[in-house]
């Protein structure tokens, strides 16, 4: 294995991480309006992700400097290509982080209402254009013999990468909601429960759909060679997850729905690979793991720093996890 595809495997466990992490982050944000009845039962449902969200996302900034560092030209074409999307993001993330802080400084219920919606929205416009992203890049973009993006921002719209945004959106709803029933008590754990013990068939409905619009729509060579494979093994893991959450075993079906992200992101790039922009235009003009890369001095420096401090973080991080651990309800101190 050399370094190139090394660093392709990194990038790949990094955004892994993010979406499995951040995913029920971003689904908590997109329920609460919803499952919470009123002030209490919203910050309990807040203080269930209070300590992580922000961790979680630490994840992201690590892909996003490990793709600047070891594969500049991915990370220059993608970022101008997708820049006004990546704007909106960016804008979203920033409104949610505020509003965790800001929601607490007033108990008018008018002040709390704004920042919950605000939540609502900063969580539900990343998880929509995160799934938008990835369909793109599976199904090429408009990339210029100069490695430039030639598109804009409707370039990015289509069918199946509308649909590829629902399919995502709602897979971190249903990831979501099995985290609260995992980390919550009460009548807001029952809700959750509710809802995720039949939310799994309107996600496995949306991926398979994502499936059969792929294959029928792209051309032979573009098809995911995995999709046959994957795509009944994540519906699978969708059924499992309910049938735990309903069950009560709550710990199986957090760990069914992370699975079937898990298991969607990692085809996603075993199917982007070697590629990691696909060029719509020309197949010479993609972006490869080798006139992307960084030189061979970079990679290989770039190798030893992660090798002592990617098992810091990750230590950190489960620490993190294991300190703040119990349920919470109503009667739970919240600090939120």
């Amino acid at each position: 294995m050399d370094l190139n595809t090394l660093w392709f495997i990194l990038i790949t466990v990094l955004f892994t991480g993010f979406f499995f992490l951040e995913g029920f982050d971003y689904g908590v944000g997109i329920l609460l309006p919803f499952l919470g009845k009123d002030d209490t039962d919203r910050r309990v449902i807040i203080n269930t992700i209070g300590p992580f969200w922000d961790g979680n996302e630490v994840w992201l900034i690590t892909a996003g400097g490990a793709m600047f560092a070891a594969f500049p030209n991915w990370y220059a074409t993608l970022f101008s290509g997708f820049y006004v999307a990546l704007v909106l993001m960016l804008l979203a993330l920033i409104v949610r982080g505020v509003a965790f802080e800001f929601r607490s400084a007033d108990k008018h219920p008018t002040w709390r209402a704004v920042w919950d919606w605000a939540i609502f929205f900063g969580s539900l416009i990343p998880a929509l254009l995160w799934g938008v992203a990835l369909a793109n890049l599976l199904i090429g973009v408009p990339i210029g013999e100069t490695m430039a993006f030639e598109g804009n921002f409707w370039s990015l719209i289509s069918p199946i990468s509308l649909l590829g945004g629902l399919a995502g959106l709602v897979g971190f709803v249903l990831h979501g909601a099995m985290f609260l029933v995992l980390k919550t008590e009460g009548e807001v754990q029952n809700r959750a429960r509710k809802l995720a013990s039949w939310f799994w068939m309107v996600v496995g409905t949306l991926v398979m759909a994502v499936f059969l619009v792929g294959f029928f729509g792209l051309s032979p060579d573009s098809r995911p060679g995995l999709w046959p494979v994957v795509i009944p093994l994540v519906e699978v893991l969708l059924m499992l997850a309910g049938l735990m959450s309903g069950q009560k075993r709550d710990g199986l079906a957090f760990i069914m729905s992370g699975l079937a992200i898990v298991f969607s992101n990692v085809m996603f790039f075993v199917a982007l690979f070697p590629s990691v922009m696909i060029s719509s235009l020309n197949d010479d003009w993609s972006l490869t793991i080798y006139n992307a890369a960084s030189s061979p001095y970079t990679l290989r420096t770039m190798s030893w720093v992660a090798l002592i401090f990617v098992p810091i973080v990750l230590a950190y991080q489960g620490w993190t996890y294991w300190v703040f651990r119990k349920r919470i309800g109503r009667e739970s101190e919240l600090k939120y």
